[in-house]
């Protein structure tokens, strides 16, 4: 326990910072994963078939002793403040399984040698079966099958122990052997956190240029970051103001074409409907010459005549262009306003204001400067705070201390090996005492079995059979001669390991032992924590021998693992806003001036209200649409024409249908020349709308003129007094954003950098794993579990002995040859079946008085 102890108390020295992650805000920074330190040492254990008999021997053991660890007993050992009574009391309590079986162990190895020499020279006196004469019994044959079959199965059980107990023994040869790999990959393990430790922190230190580079670039382009977030949010009111100017610019030229094609159609239309009407006027004199010829007299003729003459006044224009008022003076006054560029005028404004980010760039070059500068010093700054993590002192006083430990057990461990080799030999000894002993029986159940003649008598059996009987009894002797020894072993090493393994292992396993070891003030009086008061001379820091291999399990960086952050807080002095006043400060001094910005000047205005006092709001729509609404003629001169064609047919064949006929055609060429011409007018105009839509263009625009000019100039003078007046407040919001965006990428990384020291950074995997490979592996896998294996398969043989020796002194009467035998006095009357089977009678010497001589050879006896 105490060597367990001093060995955690020296690997925790290893102390030193640890790791990280990456913390995203408005834009991700690159930064990659610590590299990853990889480390050799793999502790997982494969113990092959061997395992099932561990196991066996922890269920034994668990059976043996089922109490709980005994923590406050060790403590009380450690503060040497036992209670005579109640302590030891609890002592033996927890220990009663083994001092039961530790005493029958004891009580062995004193009778059974005691009981062998009683048993020796009891033989001697011819007693204890020492007597050369076999008594005849009728169930001897049975007997002697039974001893036979048991000791056999006894020496079963013994070999199977013997088996156990050598495969152990050489099991544990050859775990220690292959230790020093184990070693060897733990120490290569610990001297590449070592050296790895340092380049970890250098790296942290190196990659401040990313947050750097990335700082520098959005520096460099600060006029389309800044100028950029400037422009965006003047642009919810500027472009639209512009952009309603440039809609205004359009509406100006659409307006002229309007007024354009309304000029050109009423010209063509004035001079369309008078051509019209002289034509419709002669067409009308000429169909009533013709009605007032005699012909139309005629009664037959009168009625259609008069019908003919009634319908003439339909031959006349609906539509009258001349009385509209022209629209030429409008045309004239927004021709002249459309003589200044408007819409050149608005793409000035668009590129001045789009010309934001260069004035920003341009007004911004002198506190970049600064600024820049500034960032060099944080870099600075932060690189010496990282590289005074208290880790270099410790490593390079450990890399002393571990250059001195693995010289030391490169150089003990071939002692090792050698008195390794004198364990192996000794417990080879002792397993080979046992089979010497099984060799007897063996031999002499075999020599016994293969040489009895059942139809010898006792004193005529062979050689075989007697050598047979000879070697069992030879194994009786050595059994009695070896037997303590044995059970010697086996009691020390069922105490020793057995406790280890309920004391070390299983509290190990579940970690019972170090909260043991925590206990306040258990291993120092004067410590309250005595890990941290061996490491930092401080106990009231609460570090844990639990805690720091738990994280050292996980493979925690030893900044975590060992609280170093009570000593040396990396937080504090990563603390951003100590770096970031500065920038703070040259950031709120940034002033930017947009006064330049003139989105469009008093030319364009008075452009605007040129066009709202043209004049063509004074237009008369009305009356353009409902001359436009109107047909050109009274009556359709095609259906006219066709009726009077219609009416020519009823009268008779003759010149006065001829000539209606040719009215009528002639109707229909006035129709074909005139009338559609106009219509066609009406309907399209320039091949873009019909003269309609042009009057209702001008009308909308008309009617909301003086408004929308209004609003647009208004839309503008706004958007530029928010320029001229009130820009700065959102150049002092985007700044603040823009230099938030700076800072966090240097807040990303000193996060990085913190969770990277706390997390990663020294990684002490190879600290637990040295632990588990002193304990678990080496002391609890490799020593106890063989131990413990050892002594259960030894103890098991070694009990067994009882049994066989009183198996093999009963057996051994079967087979050996005897001085006398038995004799009867009625032979006759002995049964055949009792001859054959080797003269088992019924002993009568007595009846006769007859003498039975036996050899009183001690020598001969055995």
């Amino acid at each position: 326990m105490a060597s367990i102890l001093c060995l955690l108390l020296l690997l925790v020295q290893l102390g030193g910072p640890a790791s990280g992650g990456q913390s995203v805000s408005k834009a991700t920074l690159d930064l990659e994963y610590l590299p990853a330190t990889n480390y050799e040492t793999n502790l997982q254990l494969d113990s092959g078939p061997i395992e099932i008999l561990f196991q066996i021997v922890r269920a034994f053991l668990f059976v043996v002793q089922p109490n709980p660890f005994p923590g406050d007993l060790i403590k009380k050992a450690v503060q040497q403040s036992f209670d005579t009574e109640n302590d030891y009391q609890k002592v033996v309590h927890y220990e009663i399984g083994f001092i039961i079986l530790a005493s029958l162990g004891l009580l062995f190895v004193m009778l059974l040698p005691l009981v062998g020499l009683c048993f020796c020279m009891c033989r001697c006196c011819n007693n204890c079966g020492g007597e050369m004469h076999q008594r005849q019994k009728k169930n001897g044959n049975c007997r002697r099958r039974t001893f036979a079959t048991s000791l056999f199965v006894v020496s079963l059980i013994m070999s199977i122990g013997v088996f156990c107990a050598f495969a152990t023994n050489q099991h544990l040869t050859t775990q220690v052997q292959g230790m020093q790999p184990l070693l060897n990959s733990n120490f290569k393990d610990l001297k590449t956190l070592l050296t790895d430790t340092p380049e970890q922190i250098s790296y942290l230190a190196n990659q401040f240029s990313i947050p750097k580079n990335r700082a520098l670039l959005d520096l460099d382009n600060i006029g389309p970051l800044l100028g950029g977030r400037v422009q965006d949010q003047l642009g919810k009111r500027v472009l639209p103001a512009l952009d309603a100017v440039l809609t205004m610019a359009g509406a100006i030229r659409e307006t002229r074409e309007a007024l354009e094609n309304v000029s050109a159609s009423m010209e063509i239309l004035k001079e369309g409907t008078n051509r019209l009407s002289a034509n419709l006027t002669i067409a009308k004199e000429n169909l009533n010459n013709t009605l007032n010829d005699p012909a139309c007299s005629e009664a037959k003729a009168a009625s259609t005549c008069d019908v003919i003459r009634n319908s003439l006044n339909q031959l006349s224009i609906n539509a009258n262009f001349s009385r509209l008022p022209p629209v030429t003076s409008q045309l004239a006054k927004v021709s002249e306003v459309l003589k200044i560029d408007l819409a050149s005028l608005v793409q000035k404004g668009y590129a001045a204001f789009n010309d934001t980010p260069n004035l920003v760039q341009n007004q911004t070059k002198n506190i970049i400067s600064d600024i820049k500068s500034i960032l060099d010093s944080i870099g600075t700054n932060i690189t010496v705070v990282i590289k005074m993590l208290p880790i270099q002192k410790m490593i390079t006083n450990f890399i002393m201390h571990l250059t001195q430990t693995e010289t030391y057990v490169k150089n003990y461990f071939p002692i090792v090996k050698q008195y390794d080799f004198y364990r192996w030999l000794c417990c080879l000894i002792a397993c080979s005492l046992l089979i010497l002993i099984l060799v007897f029986y063996y031999l002499g159940l075999l020599c016994g079995t293969c040489g009895y003649n059942k139809h010898k008598t006792p004193t005529t059996r062979g050689c075989v059979s007697n050598t047979g009987g000879n070697l069992l009894m030879a194994g009786v002797g050595f059994s009695f001669l070896f037997s303590w020894a044995l059970m010697l072993i086996v009691v020390s090493t069922f105490v020793l390991g057995g406790n280890v393994e309920k004391l070390v292992c299983e509290p190990f396993k579940d970690k019972t032992i170090f909260q043991v070891m925590d206990t306040p003030y258990l291993l120092n009086a004067q410590w309250k924590n005595y890990l941290s008061g061996l490491l930092f001379n401080n106990s009231d820091v609460n570090l844990t021998f639990e805690q720091v291999y738990s994280d050292c399990k996980e493979n925690k960086g030893i900044y975590t693992s060992l609280q170093l952050d009570k000593f040396y807080n990396i937080s504090k002095f990563l603390d951003i806003s100590q770096y970031t006043q500065d920038l703070t400060i040259n950031f709120e001094s940034i002033k930017i001036n947009l006064s330049n910005i003139v989105l469009l000047d008093e030319v364009g205005k008075e452009n605007l209200l040129n066009f709202s006092f043209s004049g063509i709001d004074g237009i008369d729509f009305a009356a353009y649409l409902a001359e436009v609404n109107k047909s050109i003629t009274k009556v359709n001169l095609l259906s006219f024409a066709n009726e009077l064609e219609a009416r020519a047919e009823q009268l008779t064949k003759g010149a006065l249908e001829n000539a209606l006929k040719g009215h009528a055609s002639s109707i229909r060429m006035i129709h074909q020349q005139c009338v559609i011409p106009l219509e066609q007018e009406m309907k399209y105009v320039k091949a873009r709308s019909t003269l309609n839509q042009s009057i209702r263009l001008l009308q909308k625009t008309a009617t909301e003129l003086m408004v929308k000019v209004s609003q647009v100039i208004t839309t503008v003078e706004d958007a530029q007094l928010l320029i001229n007046n009130n820009a700065s407040f959102i150049i002092v919001e985007e700044t603040k954003k823009y230099m938030d965006v700076i800072i966090n990428y240097f807040e990303q990384y000193i996060q990085w950098v913190n969770d990277s020291i706390t997390m990663d950074v020294a990684a002490c995997k190879p600290l637990a794993n040295i632990i588990d490979t002193a304990v678990e592996m080496f002391l609890c896998s490799y020593i106890t579990n063989s131990v413990n294996a050892f002594w259960f398969g030894l103890g098991a043989a070694t009990i067994f002995l009882i049994p066989a020796i009183i198996f093999a002194v009963k057996l051994s009467k079967y087979y050996r040859q005897m001085d006398s035998e038995d004799v009867y006095d009625d032979v006759e009357t002995l049964p055949m079946n009792n001859m054959e089977n080797g003269n088992y009678g019924y002993h009568k010497d007595h009846l006769y008085g007859l003498h039975n001589p036996v050899m009183t050879s001690a020598m001969e006896q055995w």
